[in-house]
């Protein structure tokens, strides 16, 4: 989230945005825990991908090579995908990346169940699903967001910190406080997500993934379509 940029005035679509934020980081951190426990692999922390794939390359460990370079590639596809549904005017229905996420992970659920997918295919299509999601929203208000990248949430936190430190002016040091608190529970919400994962996990087993489907369609359903802005 950035941290300079001034918040408008509040209104309701700015509120349920916020929220909004707050649920897609629960559902990452939530699906990225899952990954790690299961598959040795973040399927929406590219950051530590992207270092376990450099530090596999002059340690010839080809298993974790083949899962850095799927998961990273399939999460990009899925934000190319977004990007261009977000972008297409066939498409008037904004809500339509969490239907197509809720129902990937849906269909993941039951394939695997009944098949029991290769580890490097489940990783593929999650890690896509994850991108795919990155898109569904991208702002709060004027704000840019970006609710998996947890190293960019807390560096913006510090930042506001600071820049509402050292501000003299009254309605700076409002918009940085309230600022700091939006960044706060979008990584709370991330955090949260993650330490849930480990129950639930061992109580659903294969159907783990149908929690945050259904979180999603559920959002889907509940919440208005203007409120949902890229």
């Amino acid at each position: 989230m950035v941290s300079e940029t001034k918040l408008p005035p509040y209104d309701s679509s700015v509120r349920i945005q916020e929220k909004l934020a707050v649920f897609l980081a629960f559902i990452a951190g939530y699906t990225d825990a899952t990954g790690l426990i299961q598959w040795k692999t973040y399927v929406s922390f590219m950051s530590g991908n992207t270092t376990q794939l450099g530090a596999a390359l002059f340690s010839e460990k080809h298993s974790v090579i083949i899962s850095s370079v799927t998961v990273i590639s399939f999460f990009l596809a899925g934000i190319y995908m977004g990007t261009c549904l977000s972008l297409s005017k066939k498409f008037i229905n904004k809500k339509i990346i969490f239907y197509m996420v809720s129902g990937i992970m849906i269909l993941y659920c039951i394939t695997d169940y009944y098949e029991h997918l290769a580890n490097a295919l489940s990783i593929a299509i999650t890690s896509f699903a994850m991108g795919l999601m990155n898109t569904a929203v991208t702002s709060v208000g004027n704000q840019k967001i970006n609710t998996d990248f947890v190293t960019g949430t807390l560096n913006s936190l510090a930042r506001t910190a600071a820049l509402f430190v050292m501000s003299d002016q009254a309605d700076e040091r409002k918009e940085y406080r309230v600022n700091i608190f939006h960044l706060l529970f979008l990584w709370m919400g991330f955090l949260c997500g993650a330490s849930v994962a480990p129950f639930l996990l061992s109580c659903l087993g294969n159907w783990t993934l149908i929690f945050p489907a259904a979180l999603l369609l559920i959002c889907a359903l509940t919440i208005p379509i203007p409120t949902i802005k890229n």
